[in-house]
């Protein structure tokens, strides 16, 4: 039988790894090691998981969204005003800050070490030659 990695997985179910580890950790994706040690789903468990997560009434985090330069990273700081929050997101070698409401900062559980996605979307970009 045909067996996939959680990376194959992933790329099929249309989700990042990281998403296909954390369902498989929780359980709901059935995995076994193979013999070189890695986790593998089998052919017929991931096309049952794929229909279940198809028929699923949307309780996933899925994000729809027009911007098209997103960052994923993790946040390295996390500066609370009254009302206002500064967020800092490393995302590999770039780092980006974020000015938001403290409400939103914490409706969105931000705090040092959450992995979060800076999406940036500008009218104007200002390109400087060095």
């Amino acid at each position: 039988m045909q067996s996939y990695t959680i990376g194959q997985a992933a790329r099929l179910l249309g989700v990042s790894p990281d998403t296909a580890r954390r369902w498989a950790d929780a359980g709901r994706m059935v995995t076994h090691r193979d013999e070189g040690g890695r986790r593998v789903i089998d052919g017929k468990d991931l096309a049952a998981f794929s229909v279940e997560l198809a028929r699923s009434d949307g309780e996933e985090d899925v994000s729809y969204t027009s911007v098209r330069n997103a960052f994923p990273g993790i946040v390295t700081a996390v500066k609370l005003g009254d009302v206002a929050a500064q967020v800092e997101i490393q995302a590999g070698p770039h780092r980006l800050v974020s000015l938001l409401t403290r409400e939103a900062v914490e409706e969105l559980g931000l705090e040092v070490g959450v992995e979060a996605t800076a999406r940036v979307k500008s009218t104007n970009v200002h390109v400087d030659r060095t």
